[in-house]
């Protein structure tokens, strides 16, 4: 239900022009070897627009100075003098203009200084919007996301106010010396009495300015801390509930919260003091005024109470609320330009245009005797002394340990690694795949397109290279389906190929690959290094960035990288010819795939297979891949287990009723050859009780129980 914006207040119109006035004085300024000032930009770029508003102003200062014409006619009036009679109506007339503008105009002033306000603030945000997307490394260690945040929500919206009290800067002021002349005329040198009142205010006035840019600078700063330490709270909120560090970060949160509530309160204070100056001044000017009048020895009178009364009442409004209001907003806006200033002023990354050409057999990178630093107070340059050639068709594999440069050289060929001496030379249009997948919240349509238009059959083929039909049919809307922060969560190698889709699908001359293959499995890394890379891609400059030896066959041309130097470069040939490190890695890596002993079944295909049938995903998925590191072996039957456990007790109870059968033979021997036979008959009442006993008592049953647990564990196996 709202309008559509305005052509003139668009961002993009906007934020061009005050960035063409700023681009300016930063040349003036590194021409004089001076600090750029972000005010005289704004000032270039606004002063015309403004001024026209500052017409309205000028209406309330002259407008006291009719009314005191008219007042010093009634006094001095003489009812024969027609001249002073004509010009008292041409008084009246002016000041009756004057006031019907002010009713008509008030409101519509209050809106174009306000729009101009707007418009600076949109202005700010594109600049800073802008910068942000071009900050170097080395400047991005010197600010923070809060920062940054806080510039785009605390600092811009000062200027939303200082454009509405900014003309009483200068018409305050001027207001003050026209009624002090007309009072002045009126009652004398009392009126210096009342005017003092406001001209003390001034300075006091001037240092509430000076305090609120003061406690300005600091409540920022604090708020700075905040906004950031409450990012980290909540990107590490899981660590800090899984260790019950609630209470802790709860009072870090408020202790700083605390200290900027207490700048927040003692700027509430000033600005209390600051409007209660408004209040109390003009009456405390009318009656030091008139205490003056009565000390000289004056005899008051109702006119010139009422003259005085008018012409203070004309003045009250610009020198006690809108010159101070103005004063506190000009004091917050210079401390808010000043922090923008000194975010506008970091190092950028420098600018790169690569060369386009209407005929494809002109696509070239060519790189020769490249250094750069990401930091140049390090000793190590980031890359030392490289040089390669690659042209269409052909594929780069850059290879090396971790932390040796190969992403640094990437972001050396698109311009972000600042060269220190060397040449880049880079012919035609680049698509980069960064290492860490990212997606933007929207359809994996959208993400795919980048804002290109659509065209069905090249959108298909793109899909099935990068290997993501199964992944989209399996999803509720296919690639219609929301992904981001609101929508469906992909998997690390379900984004990785969305980033190679959206790159194949630009169709660009040279394509960056920062290792996009580490986030899939094998199977899905050689359908993409296959049917992607070698076939989709085989008319265009390909640089892979890979850990994964086994695809440098394919490559044109090998480039070996350690702490950014470069040991070695060609063919695959002639490396192995060489007998280079990597060919044993290499040969290494293959005999890992290929079974040790004939007969054995191949690991990757009974790898696939046992996936294949465990998941639901397709075999081409990376989602079930990343788990398919080890192979999934059949679920062991228990059958075979708990048989032999049966058996082995039944043996070994048939063990133990022969053990006691052995000690009843015995008992049975000794009662028949020793004992005599008239204790027969008491003895074969108890021979039962006993022999059970003697055979119990002989078994030793720890003993017993260790070989059946033996048993168990041996039939276990």
């Amino acid at each position: 239900d709202m309008y559509k914006v305005l052509p003139e207040d668009s961002s993009k119109k906007l934020g061009e022009d005050l960035q063409w006035y700023w681009d300016k004085e930063v040349q003036k300024a590194k021409k004089r070897g001076k600090t750029p000032h972000l005010t005289k930009a704004i000032i270039l770029c606004y002063w015309k627009s403004y001024l026209v508003l500052g017409i309205f102003t000028m209406i309330e200062v002259i407008q006291p100075i009719f009314l005191g014409k008219i007042i010093s006619y009634f006094e001095n009036y003489d009812a024969s003098d027609e001249v002073a009679l004509n010009i008292a109506y041409c008084y009246a007339a002016a000041l009756s203009v004057c006031t019907l503008i002010l009713a008509i105009m008030h409101h519509l002033y209050f809106y174009h200084v306000q729009r101009a306000g707007m418009k600076l603030r949109v202005a700010m945000c594109h600049m800073i919007y802008r910068k942000a997307l071009r900050l170097s490394n080395v400047a991005m260690a010197k600010t923070t996301t809060g920062q940054i945040v806080n510039l785009l929500s605390n600092d811009v919206n000062k200027f939303d106010q200082v454009t509405i009290f900014l003309h009483f800067l200068w018409a305050g002021p001027i207001q003050a010396v026209a009624v002090t002349v007309l009072l002045w005329m009126e009652i004398g040198p009392s009126c210096l009495a009342g005017m003092a009142v406001l001209i003390i205010l001034l300075p006091i006035q001037t240092c509430i300015g000076r305090l609120f840019s003061s406690l300005r600078s600091k409540t920022a700063a604090f708020t700075d801390v905040r906004i950031r330490t409450m990012n980290e709270v909540i990107s590490g909120m899981k660590i800090i509930k899984m260790y019950a560090w609630e209470k802790s970060f709860a009072e870090l949160v408020s202790g700083l919260r605390r200290k900027e509530i207490a700048m927040v309160l003692k700027s509430s204070y000033l600005r209390g003091l600051n409007l209660a100056s408004f209040f109390v001044a003009s009456k405390i000017t009318v009656f030091m005024t008139f205490m003056a009048y009565v000390l000289l020895g004056n005899v008051i009178s109702a006119s010139r109470v009422f003259v005085a009364v008018s012409l203070y009442g004309a003045v009250r409004l610009t020198v006690t609320l809108f010159f101070p209001s103005a004063v506190e907003r000009v004091s917050e806006a210079v401390v808010s330009i000043r922090r923008i200033k000194n975010f506008l002023i970091l190092d950028e990354v420098s600018h790169f245009k690569p060369q386009l050409h209407d005929n494809n057999e002109n696509v070239i990178l060519h790189v020769q005797d490249l250094t750069c630093y990401w930091d140049k107070s390090l000793e190590s340059p980031a890359l030392q002394q490289l040089s390669f050639t690659v042209r269409q068709g052909e594929l780069l594999a850059v290879i090396g340990p971790v932390g040796a440069g190969k992403s640094s050289l990437l972001s050396a060929v698109l311009g972000e690694l600042p060269k220190e001496k060397g040449l880049i030379n880079v012919s035609g249009r680049i698509a980069y795949v960064s290492q860490q997948p990212w997606v933007f919240s929207g359809t994996v349509r959208s993400n795919i397109l980048f804002d290109k238009e659509y065209e069905r059959e090249k959108y298909e083929k793109v899909l099935k290279v990068c290997a993501l039909k199964k992944d989209l049919d399996l999803l509720a809307n296919g690639d219609l389906t929301v992904i981001g922060d609101r929508g469906a969560t992909l998997s690390g190698g379900q984004k990785a190929r969305v980033n190679l889709a959206r790159a194949v699908y630009q169709d660009a001359d040279i394509y960056l690959l920062d290792d996009p293959l580490s986030a899939v499995d094998s199977e899905v890394g050689r359908h993409l290094f296959e049917k992607c890379i070698c076939q989709a891609l085989h008319q265009k400059i390909c640089v892979l960035v890979t850990h994964q030896l086994q695809y440098l066959r394919a490559a044109t041309q090998i480039l070996i990288l350690k702490d950014g130097k470069m040991v070695g470069k060609g063919t695959y040939s002639e490396f192995l010819r060489s007998g280079i490190d990597f060919a044993s890695l290499l040969k290494k890596e293959e005999e890992a795939e290929q079974p040790s002993v004939p007969g054995t079944p191949n690991l990757k295909s009974s790898r696939s297979r046992t996936f294949s049938e465990s998941s639901v995903w397709s075999q081409d998925s990376s989602v079930h891949s990343v788990k398919d590191g080890a192979v999934e072996q059949p679920p062991v039957s228990t059958q075979r287990t708990e048989t032999s456990q049966f058996l082995f007790g039944c043996v070994g109870f048939l063990f133990v009723c022969l053990f006691g059968w052995k000690y009843l033979l015995f008992i049975s021997f000794w009662k028949n050859v020793f004992m005599p036979k008239s204790s027969e008959l008491t003895f074969t009442s108890d021979i039962i009780h006993l022999s059970a006993v003697t055979a119990v008592r002989s078994i030793n049953m720890p003993n017993f129980l260790a070989v059946l647990e033996l048993l168990g564990w041996e039939g276990k196996k």
